[in-house]
């Protein structure tokens, strides 16, 4: 079975052959960017023909602590949460052909579907620590951080608790 995945770290589209991944593999390497993508085995299905299927999940290192954004409820989105990577994360507007972790499903029309970009990078400390920058990704409709608007080129160091708001969504960002 061939698999699309997105690279956590660069983002890039990969389809992987589910067939080919030998087994018992808990990572394997990005192509582009040779960053590790973890691999977590979800369980085993019997198929018609008696062989086993692995139904494999793409995660992110469960020990590796990384901030995460609260969707705000309102009329036109439900609340959510969306869990950020180390790498680019792009967020925005689910769209019917892009679905990636970072999408919020929602109504809000003024939201573009890669409205906001938040960079996520380890620390120089060695403590596993992560700095996260934020910028909006040439958006229609701008983006609100703490109530001002970001300027085109301008990236924001992220702290816990800001507010983001896009179209007329509010997030809210909790650092772990």
């Amino acid at each position: 079975m061939i698999i699309s995945i997105r690279c956590p770290h660069c983002r890039v589209g990969l389809k992987v052959d589910e067939s080919k991944i030998p087994a018992g593999i808990k990572v394997f390497n990005c192509p582009k960017c040779k960053q590790p993508i973890p691999i977590s085995y979800i369980s085993k299905n019997q198929v018609a023909d008696d062989s086993e299927t692995v139904i494999l999940s793409f995660t992110d290192d469960k020990n590796t602590k990384i901030g995460k954004i609260h969707v705000l409820p309102n009329d036109l989105t439900s609340e959510q949460t969306i869990r950020l990577v180390e790498g680019i994360n792009i967020v925005g507007r689910k769209s019917p052909i892009q679905k990636t972790a970072t999408s919020i499903e929602t109504n809000d029309k003024l939201m573009s579907r890669t409205h906001i970009c938040i960079e996520v990078r380890k620390k120089d400390t060695g403590k596993g620590n992560f700095i996260y920058y934020l910028y909006d990704n040439k958006s229609t409709n701008r983006t609100l951080y703490n109530n001002k608007y970001i300027e085109p080129g301008e990236v924001i160091t992220l702290k816990n608790n800001d507010e983001i708001q896009i179209g007329q969504t509010r997030l809210i960002f909790e650092e772990e």
